[in-house]
């Protein structure tokens, strides 16, 4: 039953008789072989020779500064995570624990350096909050090495010493007769506040302004003036029964992000019980896609149904004027919330000081234990009231002096126009940036700072929780922390690193700062209490002006995708070729806009032969600001009367031109304000996407997806919701995973170490993290927007999404039951076959190489370059590969990838594998793969022989969990889960006898290594 509902990928492939669908299921290389242009020219092959020693060269330290920062090592009083060598020791790898807080992303990590080179990050998983979940944090450790990187302290555009800097900064402040301005992102830093406060000290007349340029002002100032603290409201998911959603994608980074480890654990059915989610909202987000009922829901009628909530929960305030779909919404939304109680939360990502305080007034009123009051979050701490001002105050001739750290305003800032007539104002300008970028440029002095793995720092991720920040590596350039800085402005002689530890031994006392350090995070008892005396909430007023705001035209909701976030890692390839896991689309933001909308318009997508993407343009406008030729993209899940765009594009300076793509549209954010009233018109011509939707495609078979609802899964067998594909034998039903219908003769399995991987599709959200991980551990190649457009995207993990129509099969078959007579039967059956655009489901599947034990590629290569191992992999021996891509053409998963090109040290692939800094990145325990050769996932067999190494040179046995692969490494959800079914005490070996258990297109009779869980939705109504 679970394998009828109807699925689809693009919309494409809803058309009847596509020829794009049907060359696509036909045609495994879609475009043309270019053997022309690499074996017609003959100085072009010639001059492509690739040596066995090409990737010692590769990883080879012929940066002079990266060579000498990797030899040394990092400082000697870091302490690694694992072991503190005497030496370093020439291919074993040292772990240390860090903490990224760049201002936008917060997460507690461990970092693996290899010969004093960090190339991978991965989760401090004895974190207590805030692990690496992100692909932004996983792919952080390319921008170490980002060429485009400040390598001195710059004055008026010129390289200078660091001495020089610091004594003309200092001598201009001491000189300056109006205020000094410090200008900073959210540092969440006990150090960096008291530093600060000295510097302000020191100076009269110094203002601090915390900047956030994806603003959560109102969030902030609800939970200060209801609690007394200027922080975020924090939640724990763990247990919850009822989540209700309002505009808040708290699966993406709503708050900071982080809510998706616990999400996933109470979305899990255990005891036939898992959580139920309600999300409203009118982009299609993480959240929505992963909830069980999602409404599209413009972003003003989200206020209105807020209000009706707060009727409901709390007092009866205000009339709202609901739909009766929504009405209905509402009802069932409520009688959910109510029937979890203290197990139920309502999130709320409304941008309006009144819908965050009626939202804080209802979780109080339902006594919901999942907002963690004890313990808020500190890592936002922006004032966007204080930034407007500052702005005047700058055109105004007030400030004297404006130092800025972290924060690049005038890329960021709506009225950027203003700021930079200001800045011109300003005596004296300092700007500390990794990067020479938009505000740099036109900054008179300009601080080179450190990357965070080259940096000492401590942070306060919450209330209770704090972590510290240690460095990885000596710093590659002539950079210096913006402390270091104030401490010499305020004749201060010691050193940061000193500073920050006599900080902590004063705050903490009796806590070992070694081991603070060597485990990178600490955790203080002391909860939050609330202040006894706050402003009473005036429910009346907020309700009134909540239900009066209706939009006349069509409502904009600014958002941030889970690759480029704000824009800060926008010279990373790895985040630009990362798909996004709504849409697919990689190396672009585009406008998102329901089908409906997109009609009334007049703008169209369209597959070209290829299966590539083409999209119309449109000029998109928010009072007197015009942003030209978006590119437009028809999303199913979009609410009518509503569009979408994302920010962190469009950047120009300090990019790489490859990467210089999108659109900034931060000069719509308007009062900081994520939705905004928009006008849309067509322009001319059509824009060209780097769209995965259709690349590799499994179209045409059938046992996918396999999904069903909590009661079917409750009250029926399992052969009725998740059968056991059947074929057959002398003309008898018999199961595929019988002996008997096999062709092989099956090898004794169950010596040694036989792996398998668990994908659990109740647990995945779609993240991308895992892929991003897969990247960094087997040095993945990025090809480009052009190559992706012609279906030759390199990463070996995937994560297909479908939709599909949210109607349940039940309704379905009780439609077709009662249909009567002709006329009926040709209208309603073409019913049933329309999915609505609208009102769609999501389901997001993880697809790698599979690792059959019958594994289709193994019999047609023709020089055994893939083969089966003892331990269950499916090996691929590049040295044996002559490209035939026999195996490609006969892999059912469409998992393997062939290097079309070298993409390495070639000028026509300028990423971060075409210079010697960028290629530090690479771990040496891969190998670089040339021109010529199939690739695809080896399930990390380097990390599963290291763990066998290590545990027979320590003379024990593997314990459960040593076992990983980079994706399931990465996964803090617990979606993948990798070991040795062998042991069968395992976590994966229980895994694999679990009802749920069933293998990607299993009728093929392959037997792969990886299985998956069914997904289980909660549709039962409270």
């Amino acid at each position: 039953m679970s394998s009828e509902k109807k699925y689809w990928k693009s919309a494409e492939q809803l058309k009847e008789n596509s020829p794009v669908v049907d060359a696509l299921e036909q045609n495994e290389f879609v475009e043309h072989i270019p053997t022309d242009e690499f074996l017609g020219d003959k100085e072009n092959l010639e001059g492509s020779k690739t040596s066995r020693r090409d990737f010692l060269k590769y990883v080879g330290f012929s940066t002079a500064a990266a060579s000498l920062a990797a030899c040394e090592g990092p400082v000697i009083k870091s302490i690694p995570y694992v072991v503190q060598p005497e030496r370093l020791v020439p291919g074993v790898a040292d772990y240390y624990a860090t903490t990224i807080a760049d201002g936008f992303d917060f997460a507690s990590v461990l970092v693996k350096t290899r010969e004093g080179r960090p190339i991978k990050i991965e989760s401090n998983k004895e974190a207590t909050s805030l692990t690496a979940g992100k692909p932004r944090v996983h792919a952080s450790v390319l921008s170490l090495y980002d060429i485009k990187r400040l390598q001195n302290p710059m004055i008026d555009g010129q390289a200078s010493k660091w001495s020089t800097f610091n004594k003309e900064v200092r001598a201009k402040l001491e000189n300056t007769s109006n205020k000094i301005v410090l200008l900073t992102q959210t540092f969440a830093s006990p150090s960096t506040q008291q530093l600060i406060k000295e510097f302000s000290e020191k100076y009269t007349n110094v203002e601090h302004v915390v900047y956030d340029s994806v603003s959560e002002t109102t969030a902030l100032d609800a939970f200060e003036s209801k609690y007394g603290l200027r922080a975020l409201p924090n939640y724990d998911l763990t247990n919850a029964e009822s989540i209700v959603g309002i505009g808040a994608d708290f699966l993406g980074d709503w708050l900071g992000g982080g809510f998706d480890e616990a999400y996933s654990k109470s979305r899990v059915p255990k005891d036939g019980k898992m959580s139920k989610h309600y999300q409203f909202e009118a982009n299609m987000t993480l959240s929505g896609a992963n909830s069980d009922e999602r409404f599209a829901t413009k972003p003003s009628a989200q206020k209105q149904i807020l209000v009706e909530i707060y009727n409901q929960v709390v007092s009866r305030v205000a009339s709202t004027n609901l739909g009766d779909a929504h009405k209905k919404a509402v009802a069932k939304a409520v009688k959910s919330l109510k029937k979890g109680g203290k197990n139920a939360v309502l999130l709320c990502g409304i941008d309006d000081l009144d819908a965050q305080m009626m939202t804080l007034e209802i979780n109080e009123a339902l006594g919901s234990q999942l907002t963690n009051l004890a313990n808020p979050r500190m890592i936002r701490q922006g004032d966007a009231k204080k930034v407007a001002q500052l702005v005047k105050d700058m055109n105004a001739g007030s400030v004297g002096a404006l130092i800025m750290c972290g924060v690049n305003p005038v890329y960021t800032l709506p009225n950027s126009d203003e700021f930079i007539s200001g800045i011109e104002k300003v005596d004296t300008t300092v700007d500390f940036s990794l990067t020479m970028d938009e505000t740099a440029k036109v900054s008179t002095y300009v601080g080179a700072l450190p990357h965070y793995l080259e940096s000492w720092g401590d942070v306060r991720l919450t209330y209770q929780d704090y972590s510290l920040i240690q460095p990885t590596i000596k710093p590659i350039f002539n950079t210096r922390h913006f402390q270091e800085c104030l401490l010499d402005w305020t004749d201060n002689s010691l050193a940061y690193y000193d500073y920050i530890k006599a900080g902590f031994s004063n705050r903490h006392e009796g806590v070992s700062w070694n081991r603070t350090l060597h485990d990178g995070f600490y955790k203080v008892s002391e909860d939050f209490v609330p202040t006894e005396e706050s402003p009473a909430f005036n429910a009346n007023s907020a309700a009134s002006k909540l239900v009066k705001s209706d939009a006349q035209e069509l409502e904009l909701t600014l958002y941030t995708k889970s690759g480029l976030g704000d824009g800060q890692q926008a010279n990373n390839p790895w985040l630009q070729e990362f798909p996004d896991p709504i849409t697919r689309t990689s190396w672009d933001n585009y406008l998102t806009i329901s089908r409906a909308d997109a009609e009334s318009l007049k703008l169209i997508n369209e597959n070209v032969s290829n299966g590539a993407l083409n999209g119309s343009y449109a000029n998109v406008s928010v009072g007197n600001t015009t942003l030209q030729n978006v590119p437009v993209y028809i999303q199913p899940g979009q609410a009518n009367g509503s569009v979408g765009l994302a920010l962190g594009y469009g950047k120009k300076e300090s990019i790489q031109e490859e990467m210089q793509v999108g659109v900034n549209a931060y000069p719509l954010y308007n009062q900081f304000s994520k939705v905004q009233e928009v006008k849309i018109e067509k322009a001319s011509g059509m824009h060209e996407f780097a769209c995965i939707q259709l690349h590799n495609t499994m179209m045409g078979r059938k046992d996918i997806i396999k999904e069903t609802t909590l009661e079917i899964f409750n009250t029926k067998d399992k052969d009725y919701w998740n059968k056991t594909p059947q074929v057959s034998l002398d003309h008898q039903e018999t199961p595929v995973d019988s002996p008997d219908v096999d062709l092989w003769n099956e090898f004794d399995r169950s010596i040694g170490h036989h792996f398998n991987l668990s994908i659990d599709l109740n647990a995945c959200t779609g993240c991308g993290a895992c892929v991003i991980a897969c990247h960094s551990e087997n040095n993945v190649p990025v090809v480009g927007k052009s190559e992706i457009r012609k279906s030759r995207d390199m990463h070996w993990l995937r994560i297909d999404r479908y939709y599909s129509s949210n109607e349940t099969l039940i309704g379905d078959y009780e439609k077709k039951d009662n249909i009567k007579g002709l006329s009926s039967a040709l209208s309603e059956f073409g019913e049933l076959e329309k999915p609505s655009e609208e009102n769609v489901e999501v389901v997001f599947q993880p697809v790698m190489c599979q690792h059959c034990n019958h594994a289709p590629c193994e019999t047609v290569c023709p020089v055994a370059a893939s083969a089966h191992g003892r331990q269950g992999q499916n090996h691929m021996t590049y040295n044996r590969c002559v490209g035939t891509r026999y195996c490609a053409n006969n892999c059912p998963y469409k998992v393997r990838r062939f290097n079309w090109f070298r993409y390495n040290k070639n000028d026509e692939f300028d990423y971060h594998m075409n210079n010697d800094l960028g290629r530090m990145v690479l771990n040496p325990d891969v190998t670089v793969r040339s021109r010529g050769v199939m690739e695809k996932c080896s399930m990390c067999i380097q990390m599963t022989q290291l763990a066998i190494l290590e545990a027979k040179r320590e003379g024990r046995p593997i314990k459960d969990g040593e076992f990983q692969t980079a994706c399931s490494n990465a996964c803090d959800n617990g979606a993948m889960v990798f070991g040795d079914i062998n042991d069968k005490e395992s976590l994966v070996a229980k895994k694999k006898e679990d009802d749920r258990t069933y293998h990607l297109l299993e009728y093929l009779g392959t037997k792969p290594n990886v299985f998956y869980h069914t997904k289980i939705r909660n549709t039962n109504e409270a």
